[in-house]
């Protein structure tokens, strides 16, 4: 990774993005991708997306989402302190003795969750339960609801955790928001990638990084609509189940650092599935395999069945610990996302159908 795309990424990751409050994510992506487009707009929620013109009108769109899971201020106590609502699927085990950063009237506010000693907690009769989110607590340094509106905070403001992003041994990334900012950044590196080749693709490129997936898809869903995309492959992470406690018969088989993986079945069209499959046994990237008997849970599940139908796909990067400050992921696999979505944007001709037929 470049010096000057690894400052990207982390610029990015390290962003506040929660669902709802994305801005401040999407002006970073926006104001990278600027360079390697011509064209970024977004829509009236935030959803953003680059445009590069192609030999023909008819376009490809490549998606990820760029919010990320948090908290949000849902009461004030008179003591000053704070109690929380969940945005997203935020996991509340994980919640005690972290750090915040609140995104307040005035700017951020730093607070922590806070975490009762376990000399106080060791008496309870019974085995600890994992506490509701309505039971944390949270200390932002005011001792009273007075004090705590001077910080420029109130009810509704969200928060996302304070960690950074690590690089482990062994080309291990690991931080909060990599579901789903890797996704931006791996629709931005294409975006680039194609743009430095000076081979303008047949199709019109968009990259559309959408804002409310972890709510629904609803980003995704506006902008396909409006957009209107040829043809669609989606970026999003998947879980790494090659970690202790995690069996295959439950969950499949995912491995870390053995390659993107690609879903079979509901949204994902299988003319398209097969191209991605072509252009990966041809530039020799590794791929790794999932079902979809009912649903993808991503924002493919939004875009596919738009209009009259686009054409969609789900490559998703294997990640460890998702939804968590230690979600990790696999530099390489980053590499090979990269790799594949670009070849599959350059091997589309304008003639290309992604239809099904009867004989």
């Amino acid at each position: 990774m470049k010096k000057d795309d690894r400052e990207f990424l982390f610029h990015l990751l390290e962003t506040p993005s929660p669902t709802g409050f994305e801005m401040g994510g999407q002006q970073v992506w926006a104001d990278w991708i600027k360079n390697y487009a011509p064209e970024v707009a977004c829509d009236a929620y935030g959803s953003s997306w680059a445009t590069l013109p192609g030999k023909s009108k008819r376009v490809v769109m490549l998606e990820a989402h760029a919010d990320e899971i948090g908290y949000m201020i849902k009461h004030i106590d008179e003591r000053g302190f704070l109690r929380l609502d969940r945005v997203g699927g935020s996991d509340a085990a994980t919640a005690r003795g972290r750090r915040l950063t609140i995104l307040g009237d005035k700017g951020h506010v730093s607070g922590i969750i806070g975490n009762t000693a376990i000399h106080l907690r060791r008496d309870h009769t019974g085995p600890e339960k994992v506490p509701a989110v309505h039971d944390l607590w949270v200390d932002v340094g005011a001792s009273s609801a007075k004090e705590v509106a001077t910080l420029g905070l109130r009810v509704g403001h969200p928060a996302v955790y304070q960690d950074a992003p690590l690089e482990l041994a062994h080309k291990r990334l690991i931080g909060r928001a990599l579901d789903n900012r890797i996704g931006g950044y791996i629709i931005a590196q294409v975006m680039k990638r194609i743009s430095e080749s000076k081979k303008k693709p047949a199709f019109t490129l968009v990259c559309l990084n959408a804002v409310q997936e972890e709510i629904g898809g609803h980003g995704a869903m506006m902008a396909t609509y409006r957009l209107k995309p040829d043809v669609c492959v989606c970026l999003d992470v998947t879980h790494a189940t090659d970690t202790p406690g995690l069996d295959a018969a439950k969950h499949g088989s995912v491995k870390l650092g053995a390659g993107p993986t690609l879903t079979h079945g509901t949204a994902n069209h299988p003319i398209v599935v097969r191209r991605l499959l072509d252009i990966a046994a041809k530039i020799k990237t590794p791929i790794q395999h999932e079902a979809s008997s009912r649903f993808t849970g991503t924002d493919t599940d939004k875009i596919f069945h738009s209009g009259e139908g686009v054409p969609s796909a789900l490559v998703s990067l294997p990640l460890r610990c998702m939804h968590s400050v230690v979600e990790t992921a696999h530099l390489d696999d980053i590499q090979h996302s990269i790799d594949l979505l670009t070849e599959f944007v350059l091997s589309l001709a304008e003639k290309d159908e992604f239809k099904q037929t009867l004989k």
